[in-house]
Protein backbone atom coordinates (compact mmCIF):
# COMPACT_ATOMS: atom_id res chain seq x y z
CA UNK A 1 0.00 0.00 0.00
CA UNK A 2 1.45 3.21 -0.95
CA UNK A 3 2.26 5.40 2.00
CA UNK A 4 0.50 8.70 3.55
CA UNK A 5 0.73 10.65 6.81
CA UNK A 6 -3.14 9.86 7.49
CA UNK A 7 -5.36 6.19 7.87
CA UNK A 8 -8.62 6.72 7.90
CA UNK A 9 -9.78 3.01 9.14
CA UNK A 10 -13.51 2.21 9.15
CA UNK A 11 -15.88 -0.28 8.94
CA UNK A 12 -18.08 0.03 5.57
CA UNK A 13 -21.13 -0.36 7.82
CA UNK A 14 -23.26 3.01 9.04
CA UNK A 15 -21.73 2.76 12.12
CA UNK A 16 -18.12 3.09 10.81
CA UNK A 17 -19.25 5.46 7.59
CA UNK A 18 -21.17 8.11 10.17
CA UNK A 19 -18.72 7.71 12.75
CA UNK A 20 -16.08 8.93 10.30
CA UNK A 21 -17.93 11.19 8.85
CA UNK A 22 -18.47 13.50 12.20
CA UNK A 23 -14.65 13.11 12.67
CA UNK A 24 -13.76 14.71 9.48
CA UNK A 25 -16.82 17.49 9.70
CA UNK A 26 -15.13 18.46 12.94
CA UNK A 27 -11.42 17.94 11.73
CA UNK A 28 -10.98 17.72 7.75
CA UNK A 29 -7.94 16.45 6.53
CA UNK A 30 -6.89 14.16 3.44
CA UNK A 31 -6.07 10.55 4.35
CA UNK A 32 -5.45 7.35 2.44
CA UNK A 33 -9.28 5.15 3.50
CA UNK A 34 -9.20 1.76 4.02
CA UNK A 35 -12.39 0.09 4.25
CA UNK A 36 -14.34 -3.20 3.11
CA UNK A 37 -17.92 -4.99 3.79
CA UNK A 38 -18.90 -4.68 7.29
CA UNK A 39 -17.51 -8.73 7.96
CA UNK A 40 -14.42 -7.90 6.42
CA UNK A 41 -13.12 -6.07 10.65
CA UNK A 42 -9.19 -7.47 10.34
CA UNK A 43 -8.62 -4.27 8.41
CA UNK A 44 -5.17 -3.37 9.76
CA UNK A 45 -3.74 -6.02 8.14
CA UNK A 46 -3.62 -4.34 5.46
CA UNK A 47 -1.98 -0.97 6.84
CA UNK A 48 0.44 -3.71 8.49
CA UNK A 49 3.79 -2.08 6.89
CA UNK A 50 2.77 1.26 7.33
CA UNK A 51 5.23 3.74 9.48
CA UNK A 52 5.53 6.96 10.75
CA UNK A 53 1.81 7.77 9.72
CA UNK A 54 -1.26 8.46 11.84
CA UNK A 55 -4.06 6.15 11.86
CA UNK A 56 -7.48 6.69 12.76
CA UNK A 57 -9.37 3.43 13.32
CA UNK A 58 -12.93 2.74 13.82
CA UNK A 59 -16.03 0.07 14.42
CA UNK A 60 -13.87 -2.52 14.22
CA UNK A 61 -12.45 -5.02 17.04
CA UNK A 62 -9.63 -4.43 19.12
CA UNK A 63 -9.39 -7.76 19.84
CA UNK A 64 -9.36 -9.24 16.34
CA UNK A 65 -6.81 -6.61 15.23
CA UNK A 66 -4.48 -7.07 17.99
CA UNK A 67 -1.34 -8.47 16.43
CA UNK A 68 -1.50 -5.83 13.75
CA UNK A 69 -2.15 -3.08 16.57
CA UNK A 70 0.98 -3.81 18.34
CA UNK A 71 3.04 -3.73 15.33
CA UNK A 72 1.85 -0.96 14.31
CA UNK A 73 2.20 1.03 17.43
CA UNK A 74 5.60 0.72 17.27
CA UNK A 75 6.60 3.76 15.01
CA UNK A 76 2.43 5.06 14.61
CA UNK A 77 -0.14 7.23 16.38
CA UNK A 78 -3.18 5.58 16.69
CA UNK A 79 -6.55 6.75 17.45
CA UNK A 80 -9.09 4.08 17.99
CA UNK A 81 -12.84 3.94 18.56
CA UNK A 82 -15.15 1.24 18.84
CA UNK A 83 -17.66 -0.48 20.78
CA UNK A 84 -17.01 -4.48 19.84
CA UNK A 85 -15.16 -6.65 22.44
CA UNK A 86 -11.68 -5.47 22.73
CA UNK A 87 -9.96 -7.50 25.67
CA UNK A 88 -7.17 -6.24 27.03
CA UNK A 89 -5.88 -2.64 26.35
CA UNK A 90 -2.41 -2.58 25.11
CA UNK A 91 -0.39 -0.09 26.88
CA UNK A 92 1.35 2.59 24.87
CA UNK A 93 2.06 5.71 24.52
CA UNK A 94 1.03 5.82 20.71
CA UNK A 95 -2.48 4.85 21.54
CA UNK A 96 -5.17 7.07 22.23
CA UNK A 97 -7.87 4.65 22.50
CA UNK A 98 -11.68 4.83 23.66
CA UNK A 99 -13.84 1.67 24.24
CA UNK A 100 -17.18 0.91 25.33
CA UNK A 101 -18.50 -2.63 24.57
CA UNK A 102 -22.35 -1.46 26.49
CA UNK A 103 -24.88 -2.52 24.27
CA UNK A 104 -26.70 0.50 24.25
CA UNK A 105 -24.50 2.92 22.49
CA UNK A 106 -22.31 2.04 18.66
CA UNK A 107 -19.07 3.95 17.29
CA UNK A 108 -21.29 6.89 16.08
CA UNK A 109 -22.56 7.52 19.51
CA UNK A 110 -18.95 7.85 21.22
CA UNK A 111 -17.72 9.46 18.61
CA UNK A 112 -20.87 12.34 18.92
CA UNK A 113 -20.18 12.28 22.85
CA UNK A 114 -16.35 13.08 21.92
CA UNK A 115 -17.45 16.19 19.83
CA UNK A 116 -20.18 16.84 21.95
CA UNK A 117 -22.78 16.37 19.78
CA UNK A 118 -21.82 18.65 16.51
CA UNK A 119 -22.85 16.20 14.46
CA UNK A 120 -25.10 14.48 16.43
CA UNK A 121 -28.52 13.75 13.88
CA UNK A 122 -25.58 11.38 11.82
CA UNK A 123 -24.79 9.47 15.25
CA UNK A 124 -28.79 9.28 15.27
CA UNK A 125 -28.63 8.10 11.94
CA UNK A 126 -26.36 5.44 12.76
CA UNK A 127 -27.83 3.90 16.10
CA UNK A 128 -30.62 3.24 14.30
CA UNK A 129 -28.58 1.76 11.50
CA UNK A 130 -27.27 -0.55 14.38
CA UNK A 131 -30.52 -1.51 16.13
CA UNK A 132 -30.30 0.79 18.44
CA UNK A 133 -33.57 2.62 18.50
CA UNK A 134 -34.26 3.47 22.09
CA UNK A 135 -30.96 5.01 22.08
CA UNK A 136 -30.79 6.86 18.61
CA UNK A 137 -34.65 8.36 19.91
CA UNK A 138 -32.68 9.58 22.52
CA UNK A 139 -30.29 10.98 21.19
CA UNK A 140 -33.22 12.51 19.06
CA UNK A 141 -34.71 14.20 21.79
CA UNK A 142 -31.63 16.84 22.17
CA UNK A 143 -32.45 17.78 18.45
CA UNK A 144 -34.72 20.06 16.69
CA UNK A 145 -36.69 17.19 14.93
CA UNK A 146 -39.96 16.13 14.29
CA UNK A 147 -41.52 12.57 13.65
CA UNK A 148 -41.33 12.75 9.87
CA UNK A 149 -37.49 13.72 10.22
CA UNK A 150 -36.40 11.38 12.39
CA UNK A 151 -37.89 8.20 11.01
CA UNK A 152 -35.88 9.96 7.32
CA UNK A 153 -32.53 9.73 9.76
CA UNK A 154 -34.07 6.24 10.32
CA UNK A 155 -34.33 5.03 6.63
CA UNK A 156 -31.47 6.46 6.20
CA UNK A 157 -29.23 4.62 8.90
CA UNK A 158 -30.51 1.28 8.21
CA UNK A 159 -30.26 1.76 4.03
CA UNK A 160 -26.46 3.11 4.80
CA UNK A 161 -25.95 -0.35 7.09
CA UNK A 162 -28.10 -2.87 4.56
CA UNK A 163 -25.28 -1.94 2.27
CA UNK A 164 -22.76 -2.83 4.04
CA UNK A 165 -23.60 -6.35 3.90
CA UNK A 166 -22.14 -8.75 1.47
CA UNK A 167 -19.21 -11.74 0.95
CA UNK A 168 -17.25 -9.10 -1.24
CA UNK A 169 -17.70 -5.67 -2.12
CA UNK A 170 -19.13 -6.55 -5.61
CA UNK A 171 -21.86 -7.51 -3.66
CA UNK A 172 -22.63 -4.26 -2.95
CA UNK A 173 -24.93 -1.68 -4.38
CA UNK A 174 -21.96 0.45 -3.67
CA UNK A 175 -18.59 0.52 -2.19
CA UNK A 176 -18.30 1.73 1.36
CA UNK A 177 -15.69 3.95 0.54
CA UNK A 178 -18.21 5.58 -2.44
CA UNK A 179 -20.77 5.68 0.20
CA UNK A 180 -18.43 7.99 2.48
CA UNK A 181 -17.41 9.87 -0.37
CA UNK A 182 -21.15 11.12 -1.62
CA UNK A 183 -21.94 11.91 2.34
CA UNK A 184 -18.70 13.39 2.87
CA UNK A 185 -20.22 17.28 1.96
CA UNK A 186 -22.99 17.16 3.77
CA UNK A 187 -22.79 18.25 7.54
CA UNK A 188 -26.76 17.84 7.86
CA UNK A 189 -27.97 13.89 7.03
CA UNK A 190 -31.52 15.22 6.14
CA UNK A 191 -30.05 17.54 3.31
CA UNK A 192 -28.12 15.10 1.84
CA UNK A 193 -31.38 12.84 1.85
CA UNK A 194 -32.92 15.51 -0.09
CA UNK A 195 -29.95 15.66 -2.51
CA UNK A 196 -28.02 12.49 -2.49
CA UNK A 197 -29.10 10.18 -5.66
CA UNK A 198 -27.60 7.36 -3.80
CA UNK A 199 -30.44 6.57 -1.43
CA UNK A 200 -33.02 5.90 -4.12
CA UNK A 201 -30.77 3.15 -5.36
CA UNK A 202 -30.64 1.23 -1.77
CA UNK A 203 -33.86 2.11 -1.28
CA UNK A 204 -34.88 -0.20 -4.14
CA UNK A 205 -32.54 -2.93 -3.92
CA UNK A 206 -33.44 -3.02 0.35
CA UNK A 207 -37.15 -3.31 -1.32
CA UNK A 208 -36.03 -6.25 -3.39
CA UNK A 209 -33.81 -8.20 -1.07
CA UNK A 210 -36.49 -7.76 1.77
CA UNK A 211 -39.15 -9.16 0.06
CA UNK A 212 -37.37 -12.09 -0.57
CA UNK A 213 -36.17 -12.82 2.94
CA UNK A 214 -39.24 -12.04 4.70
CA UNK A 215 -40.73 -15.20 2.41
CA UNK A 216 -38.54 -17.34 4.35
CA UNK A 217 -39.93 -19.27 7.42
CA UNK A 218 -37.74 -19.53 10.04
CA UNK A 219 -35.87 -23.42 9.92
CA UNK A 220 -35.39 -24.08 14.39
CA UNK A 221 -37.72 -22.52 16.49
CA UNK A 222 -38.10 -22.91 20.23
CA UNK A 223 -39.68 -20.46 22.98
CA UNK A 224 -35.94 -19.09 23.18
CA UNK A 225 -35.34 -18.05 19.99
CA UNK A 226 -35.46 -18.80 16.27
CA UNK A 227 -32.96 -19.68 13.21
CA UNK A 228 -33.11 -19.09 9.82
CA UNK A 229 -31.55 -19.99 6.27
CA UNK A 230 -30.95 -18.54 2.98
CA UNK A 231 -29.35 -19.74 0.05
CA UNK A 232 -25.96 -19.05 -0.94
CA UNK A 233 -27.29 -16.03 -3.11
CA UNK A 234 -26.06 -11.93 -3.30
CA UNK A 235 -29.36 -11.00 -1.88
CA UNK A 236 -29.34 -13.19 1.00
CA UNK A 237 -25.66 -12.06 2.33
CA UNK A 238 -27.05 -8.58 1.38
CA UNK A 239 -30.47 -8.36 3.56
CA UNK A 240 -28.64 -10.34 6.52
CA UNK A 241 -28.47 -7.56 8.65
CA UNK A 242 -31.51 -5.94 8.33
CA UNK A 243 -33.42 -9.03 8.48
CA UNK A 244 -31.76 -10.22 12.00
CA UNK A 245 -32.56 -6.79 13.01
CA UNK A 246 -36.31 -6.95 12.03
CA UNK A 247 -36.79 -10.08 13.59
CA UNK A 248 -35.07 -9.26 16.43
CA UNK A 249 -37.53 -6.05 17.26
CA UNK A 250 -40.26 -8.12 16.07
CA UNK A 251 -39.96 -10.92 18.80
CA UNK A 252 -37.95 -8.85 21.47
CA UNK A 253 -37.88 -11.49 24.17
CA UNK A 254 -36.51 -14.28 21.64
CA UNK A 255 -32.79 -14.77 20.12
CA UNK A 256 -32.13 -14.71 16.41
CA UNK A 257 -30.22 -16.61 14.19
CA UNK A 258 -29.86 -16.45 10.56
CA UNK A 259 -27.08 -18.37 8.73
CA UNK A 260 -26.38 -17.53 4.80
CA UNK A 261 -25.05 -20.36 3.07
CA UNK A 262 -21.27 -18.75 1.69
CA UNK A 263 -21.42 -21.69 -1.53
CA UNK A 264 -18.27 -23.33 0.19
CA UNK A 265 -19.65 -25.65 2.70
CA UNK A 266 -19.46 -22.93 5.57
CA UNK A 267 -21.95 -20.55 6.71
CA UNK A 268 -21.93 -16.53 7.38
CA UNK A 269 -23.76 -16.66 11.10
CA UNK A 270 -25.72 -13.14 12.58
CA UNK A 271 -26.80 -13.42 15.61
CA UNK A 272 -29.21 -11.35 17.72
CA UNK A 273 -29.51 -11.47 21.45
CA UNK A 274 -33.16 -10.99 22.51
CA UNK A 275 -33.47 -6.83 22.76
CA UNK A 276 -35.46 -7.38 26.28
CA UNK A 277 -31.72 -8.71 27.45
CA UNK A 278 -28.97 -7.63 24.87
CA UNK A 279 -26.00 -10.29 25.90
CA UNK A 280 -24.08 -13.38 24.99
CA UNK A 281 -24.12 -13.07 21.06
CA UNK A 282 -20.55 -12.40 21.35
CA UNK A 283 -19.66 -15.34 23.53
CA UNK A 284 -21.18 -17.48 21.40
CA UNK A 285 -19.60 -16.52 18.12
CA UNK A 286 -16.30 -16.58 19.67
CA UNK A 287 -17.13 -20.04 20.76
CA UNK A 288 -16.46 -20.54 16.89
CA UNK A 289 -13.48 -19.98 14.45
CA UNK A 290 -14.15 -16.58 12.74
CA UNK A 291 -16.86 -15.70 15.08
CA UNK A 292 -16.90 -12.22 17.03
CA UNK A 293 -18.89 -9.15 17.55
CA UNK A 294 -20.89 -7.57 20.89
CA UNK A 295 -22.85 -8.64 23.41
CA UNK A 296 -26.05 -7.36 21.46
CA UNK A 297 -25.13 -8.20 17.87
CA UNK A 298 -22.32 -11.14 17.32
CA UNK A 299 -21.57 -13.39 13.71
CA UNK A 300 -19.16 -15.93 12.58
CA UNK A 301 -17.95 -15.26 9.08
CA UNK A 302 -17.14 -18.86 7.67
CA UNK A 303 -19.16 -21.47 10.32
CA UNK A 304 -17.85 -25.16 8.64
CA UNK A 305 -21.05 -26.66 7.86
CA UNK A 306 -19.88 -30.12 10.35
CA UNK A 307 -20.78 -27.41 12.88
CA UNK A 308 -23.69 -26.15 11.95
CA UNK A 309 -25.56 -28.49 14.61
CA UNK A 310 -23.44 -28.04 17.29
CA UNK A 311 -24.27 -23.78 16.75
CA UNK A 312 -27.84 -24.94 16.85
CA UNK A 313 -27.38 -26.81 20.13
CA UNK A 314 -24.95 -23.79 21.70
CA UNK A 315 -27.36 -21.13 20.62
CA UNK A 316 -30.63 -22.75 22.34
CA UNK A 317 -28.44 -23.20 25.49
CA UNK A 318 -26.87 -19.89 25.84
CA UNK A 319 -30.79 -18.44 25.50
CA UNK A 320 -32.62 -20.66 26.79
CA UNK A 321 -34.55 -18.58 29.83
Amino acid sequence: MTQASYYDIFNGDADGICALHQLRLAEPREATLVTGVKRDIRLLDRVATVRDAELTVLDISLDSNRAFLLQLLESCRVFYVDHHYAGDLPHSPNLIAHLDPNPEVCTSLMVDALLEGRFRAWAVAAAFGDNLHDSARKAATTLPLGETQIERLRELGELMNYNGYGHTVADLHISPQALYEAVKPYPDPLIFCEEGDVLALLRQGFADDLRRARAMSALRKTASGRIFSFPAEKWASRIAGVFSNEKAREKQEMAHALLVDNGDGTFMVSVRAPLARRTGADNLCRAFPTGGGRAAAAGINALPGELVEEFFQKFFEVFSP
